[in-house]
C-alpha cells in the first residue's frame, strides 16, 4: 500500500497539471513540459537555482516555467538573462504578479527605481492585498527620505493587515488538513501562518490552539 505522503505527492502533481493546462487553454504543454516544470520546482525548492534555470533553459511558451526560470536567473545572480526571461513570462501573461515583482526587484537593484515603482503599483492595482508588493512599495517610499515616510507607513499598514488575513487563509487549510489525516501538510500551513503574525495578534491563540491539539493527539 501507498504511504499517505506518496498519495499526496501524487495527487498534488496531478492536481498541478490539470490546473497548468487550463490556464494554458490557448497553447497547452505537453506531458513532458509539466513533468519538466514540476520537477525544476522541487529543485528550486531546494534551493538549486542555477540547476533550475539549466533545467527550464529551452522553454519558451509555458509561462509558468518562464516565471520559474526567471526567478532562479535572477536568485542566481544572473540579472540580464533574468531580466530577459521575466519580460517574456510577462509578453505571454501580461498580470503574472510573480514575475513582476521579480523583474521590478532586479530593476531596482539595477538602479531603474522609476520602472520598478511602476511595477509594483501594477502589481497593487491587480491585487491590492499582495503582501510583498506591498513591503516593497514601502521600501521604494522610504528611500525617497521624508516626503515619503508616510506613504511607507500606510503601506506597511495595509501589508500587516494582509498578513493576518494571510494568516487565517493558511489556518483554514490546516484545519482541513489536519481533519483529512495530513499531520506534516497541516503543521507546515502552521509554520506560516505564524510567520506571518505578530506574537500579540488576536489571530496567533488559534493558531497556536491547534498547534497544541495537533502536537496533543500526535503523542
Amino acid at each position: 500500500m501507498k504511504s499517505p505522503f506518496i498519495f499526496w505527492r501524487f495527487s498534488f502533481l496531478a492536481a498541478l497539471f490539470f490546473l497548468l493546462a487550463a490556464s494554458c487553454a490557448d497553447s497547452p504543454p505537453g506531458e513532458d513540459t509539466l513533468l519538466r516544470y514540476a520537477r525544476s520546482r522541487e529543485v528550486y525548492g531546494e534551493g538549486r537555482f542555477s540547476e533550475t534555470a539549466k533545467m527550464l533553459a529551452g522553454e519558451t511558451r509555458f509561462a509558468p516555467a518562464l516565471v520559474l526560470r526567471g526567478k532562479a536567473e535572477y536568485l542566481s545572480g544572473d540579472f540580464a538573462a533574468a531580466e530577459k526571461t521575466l519580460k517574456r513570462a510577462l509578453a505571454l501573461k501580461p498580470h503574472d504578479g510573480e514575475a513582476a515583482l521579480f523583474l521590478a526587484r532586479l530593476l531596482r537593484e539595477s538602479g531603474d527605481t522609476k520602472e520598478a515603482q511602476r511595477l509594483a503599483e501594477k502589481i497593487l492595482g491587480n491585487n491590492p492585498s499582495d503582501i510583498r508588493a506591498l513591503r516593497f512599495a514601502a521600501a521604494l517610499a522610504r528611500e525617497r527620505g521624508a516626503a515619503g515616510e508616510a506613504a511607507s507607513a500606510a503601506l506597511l499598514d495595509r501589508a500587516i493587515e494582509a498578513s493576518a488575513e494571510s494568516a487565517l487563509v493558511f489556518l483554514d487549510r490546516a484545519r482541513l488538513r489536519w481533519n483529512g489525516g495530513n499531520r506534516g501538510g497541516a503543521l507546515e500551513d502552521i509554520r506560516r501562518a505564524r510567520a506571518l503574525l505578530p506574537d500579540d495578534s488576536p489571530v496567533m491563540k488559534a493558531v497556536e490552539t491547534l498547534q497544541s491539539i495537533i502536537s496533543e493527539v500526535s503523542e
